[in-house]
């Protein structure tokens, strides 16, 4: 049989590892948010940029149109 120090050092030990695990786990979870959080602000400067270009496409149409109207 197991002495009782055996188990105690046991379960210690099964305590420790999975205190150990949860904060390794805790660890990876922040830094994929942080990573994820890195890709949201690309893809939201890449929206910014996108935007402004359409804006530019879209005055130079008005000023095509006026321009086209103009001249009928």
């Amino acid at each position: 049989m197991i002495s009782d120090d055996s188990f105690i050092t046991f379960v210690l030990v099964v305590i420790l590892g999975t205190l150990a695990a949860i904060v390794y786990s805790l660890r990876v979870t922040v830094l994929m948010e942080r990573r994820i959080a890195r890709v949201d602000q690309n893809i939201e400067r890449l929206v910014k940029a996108i935007l402004k270009e359409e804006i530019k496409i879209e005055r130079m149409e008005e000023k095509i149109y006026k321009k086209v109207d103009k001249n009928k």
